[in-house]
């Protein structure tokens, strides 16, 4: 038995929310739904546009494994921040919430970043993102005993810009397919598999076992011209996929086998920033105890429902709570 449900990999942010309207979006020259990286003059000059904003822990994986952790799950984070305000609030926030986290900051170069996330009426996020410190990170960084240790590791699509990323996910895949555990990843942003598709394709065939993605990101994977093309191909290079469709709720796929999800209902939809995240984190969590894939699919649908329904992309209810009442 595993010591540990999820290591999981990824960028570590600190996430700014603004509510703004799809006029500002304009006037910045954002596309609404989308994530841009920016260098630190340019997330300065938009973070001094935007009006009073919520100041959380973010990062795509960092939320999730905080998910896992809010199920009741065993979770670990390994990513990288700077020996800063912003990283030594990343580190605490992580901690505090019941998640192991021993990364060791840089103590040069980069602040710790951050992600400008705007939310407009429609519940929209469309995300601005200074990697900082974070990109810092490579295979050195990459723990054995922890993976090792971890009956599913999950990375992050959005960290895999910097080359040396890319090697330590390759080194955190090997490490745990050694060591008879799962590998897990999120395509993050249809931009994201655009940039990389060729090595994004190549890390699904030969080192995932359980992808994420959602209806975009998967059919830019494979430049499928609807979703059921793009499904039909996922389906023979992974063992599973975890799609999600928004308000269609999501299919997951393993093999010949199909499962459709309902999205499940958490009161009305405020900000859809973290519902991937979320997810994946119900997902996870499920599967690393050793539930059915619908059962998986459920769990990821019932965590993702509770975070849009707030504004922040981490839950502010016990994930095991609202599960424990969802299947009374």
């Amino acid at each position: 038995m595993a010591d540990l449900d999820v290591v999981g990999i990824g960028n570590a942010l600190v996430d700014v929310l603004s509510q703004e309207s799809d006029a500002f979006l304009a006037t910045q020259g954002l596309t609404k739904g989308a994530m841009q990286l920016v260098d630190e003059g340019r997330a300065r000059e938009l973070y001094a546009a935007m009006g009073p904003a919520v100041e959380v822990s973010g990062g795509s994986a960092a939320n999730t494994i905080v998910g896992v952790a809010s199920f009741g799950g065993r979770a670990h984070y390994i990513g990288k921040v700077r020996d800063d305000q912003l990283g030594d609030v990343f580190s605490h926030d992580l901690r505090a919430v019941g998640v192991g986290y021993t990364t060791s900051p840089t103590t040069s170069g980069p602040a710790t970043g951050r992600c400008l996330i705007v939310v407009t009426p429609d519940a929209q996020r469309t995300l601005t993102t200074y990697l900082g410190a974070s990109v810092q990170l490579g295979p050195a960084d990459v723990d054995k005993h922890l993976i090792e240790s971890a009956a599913i590791v999950y990375l992050e699509g959005y960290l895999f810009d910097p080359p040396e990323a890319q090697r330590g996910f390759q080194a955190a895949a090997a490490i745990a397919h050694a060591a008879g555990r799962r590998v897990a990843l999120t395509l993050s942003d249809p931009f994201c598999v655009g940039r990389h598709r060729a090595a994004f394709r190549e890390l699904v065939e030969r080192h995932v076992d359980i992808l994420f993605a959602n209806e975009a990101e998967i059919r830019a994977l494979y430049e499928a011209p609807d979703f059921e093309a793009a499904r039909e191909q996922v389906r023979h290079h992974c063992a599973v996929a975890a799609l999600t469709r928004s308000e269609r709720g999501s299919v997951v796929v393993a093999g010949a086998e199909a499962f459709v999800i309902e999205p499940h209902r958490h009161g009305a939809v405020v900000d859809t920033t973290g519902a991937g995240d979320l997810y994946a984190a119900g997902f996870l969590f499920g599967l690393s105890r050793g539930r059915d894939l619908a059962t998986c699919g459920r769990l990821g649908s019932l965590a993702a429902a509770e975070v849009i329904s707030h504004v922040g992309a981490r839950p502010l209810v016990p994930l095991a709570r609202l599960a424990a009442e969802a299947a009374a």
